[in-house]
């Protein structure tokens, strides 16, 4: 008799880390630099001042986004160390209220009290700060703060999203450079969304839809803008 594996589940909460922000860094690369072509383009300027205005928001773009990503993920990483720091010192000084508490926790998740500090008193053995870190702090290799990596992901992904709205500049004639560079790059985003969503296992029509949505509302206003301003200017 052959015996029952369990089969494997496919879980995508371990990706949530990179793929957050390579997808907000390529989108908003494709987002940011096709608005502003758009709007530089409405406002009656030539393609070579299109182009430049386009590499130059490429450049800053992507050094926003790495210097954004790694100020604002250090920030949670400091925090995550601060109550590491409190936790590991709450061990050393009244190991056991720290069994009681964590006892109490899987008390209140629905195991019988004798049980509970069973297992916390099993858990703590093995590696206490490890335990309360999970259990009572909530904090999981897979949610740990990375800022260095997020911060490379995302200027290494704005860049790439950034470069696809100037390849649609240099190949598009200046006189369709407005309806080429919009609608290739509603396309990039769509793609862009359904990728994402397919990636994390989400809802790939409503993650395109919404992407869309926003990209043309985005392009559509800056394109106003850059009208406006161009006429008056």
């Amino acid at each position: 008799m052959s015996r029952l594996r369990p089969s494997p589940e496919r879980h995508f909460i371990n990706r949530t880390g990179w793929l957050r922000a390579a997808v907000l860094g390529a989108n908003d690369g494709i987002l940011s630099t096709a608005s502003l072509i758009v709007g530089v383009a409405a406002a009656a300027a030539t393609q070579h001042d299109v182009l430049v205005a386009g590499i130059a928001g490429l450049v800053a773009g992507a050094m926003s986004m790495a210097a954004g990503e790694y100020v604002s993920v250090s920030s949670q990483s400091d925090t995550e160390q601060a109550d590491l720091a409190r936790e590991r010192k709450e061990l050393a000084g009244n190991p056991e209220s720290e069994l009681d508490e964590l006892a109490e926790i899987y008390v209140k998740r629905g195991v019988d009290e004798a049980v509970a500090r069973k297992v916390a008193q099993q858990l703590m053995a093995k590696d206490a700060l490890a335990t309360h870190a999970r259990d009572e702090l909530g904090m999981s290799e897979i949610t740990t703060a990375r800022p260095v990596q997020a911060a490379l992901t995302s200027a290494a992904m704005f860049s790439t999203g950034a470069a696809m709205p100037l390849l649609m500049v240099v190949l598009s004639p200046a006189s369709a450079l407005i309806p080429v560079v919009s609608a290739a790059s509603l396309g990039f985003l769509a793609l862009l969304g359904a990728i994402g969503a397919r990636t994390g296992g989400a809802n790939i029509v409503r993650a395109t839809v919404r992407v869309t949505f926003w990209g043309a509302l985005a392009m559509a206003i800056t394109a106003g803008i850059g009208k406006l301003f161009g006429t008056i200017v």
